[in-house]
């Protein structure tokens, strides 16, 4: 059983880190490019501002958020870039409503019956599958302002969120680029910040994954290209899918260049 108030919590200190970055930059800081093409630091917390607005409204608003899909899906290319500059204001006003915004959505996760699950792009969602989902999202668009500003982050325990959701992903991964999910399972052993080991998968699988837990993270996030990370696959299965991995909804991500190569 997933214990909401745990990841509610976690949600919530790996918001309040990338806050404690963000909060003392000037309008010259946060205009700074970040990895994502046409992104500044501002744009990627506006992103998840509309972010955490709009998966508040699968929760509390379904008649709200139908409208929403029906405009991604009208323009699916173009939608995210819209929202994330429909959200851009000056640093207090950006912040400030990146705050409430994400605390409303905390309570409307918390609130939610155990049995319920809310629409989303493609799927429906239960209350620990969003509040994963935030999270992921909040580090890794973490990671994109930690690189605009030359910031080398310490690895937590709460990659391990991310870590399970990168897993449970696998079929999704193939799914969104087009291909058959595969058949055979996978076994994940990651090396944790602690030096622990977290595993997913029957241990017994052909098809293996193994490897620092933080590099696992940022390759599903797509926040670095497979060719710079320490992870090792095993078996036809893994192989295409650290090609391919993907936690987030959506069309297919365009991934990053290998380090050194220019875009």
């Amino acid at each position: 059983m997933v214990d909401i108030a745990e990841l509610l919590t976690d949600l919530a200190a790996e918001s309040d880190d990338l806050d404690r970055t963000v909060a003392p930059l000037s309008d010259v800081d946060l205009s700074r490019p970040t990895p994502s093409p046409g992104w500044t630091i501002a744009h990627q917390i506006a992103h998840l501002t509309w972010t955490d607005r709009v998966a508040r409204l699968s929760i509390v608003d379904t008649d709200a958020f139908a409208e929403v899909l029906a405009e991604a899906f009208e323009d699916p290319t173009t939608f995210v870039d819209r929202g994330a500059v429909q959200g851009l204001a000056p640093p207090p006003e950006l912040l400030s409503r990146w705050r409430t915004g994400r605390a409303a959505l905390a309570e409307a996760i918390a609130g939610m019956p155990t049995d319920t699950r809310a629409p989303w792009f493609g799927t429906a969602m239960s209350a620990p599958s969003i509040a994963t989902g935030r999270l992921m999202e909040t580090w890794a668009h973490g990671q994109d302002v930690a690189d605009a500003l030359g910031v080398v982050r310490r690895p937590t325990g709460r990659l391990r969120h991310i870590a399970y959701l990168g897993y449970r992903t696998l079929g999704h991964s193939f799914a969104v680029h087009g291909r058959r999910p595969p058949e055979d399972e996978v076994y994940v052993a990651l090396e944790a910040p602690d030096r622990t080991q977290w595993t997913f998968g029957p241990p017994d699988a052909g098809n293996r994954v193994a490897g620092p837990a933080l590099d696992f993270c940022l390759l599903v996030t797509q926040r670095r290209n497979r060719a710079d990370l320490a992870l090792q696959a095993t078996g036809p299965v893994a192989d295409e899918w650290l090609d391919v991995a993907q936690a987030f909804a959506g069309p297919p991500g365009t991934g990053r260049e290998p380090a050194g190569v220019s875009t």
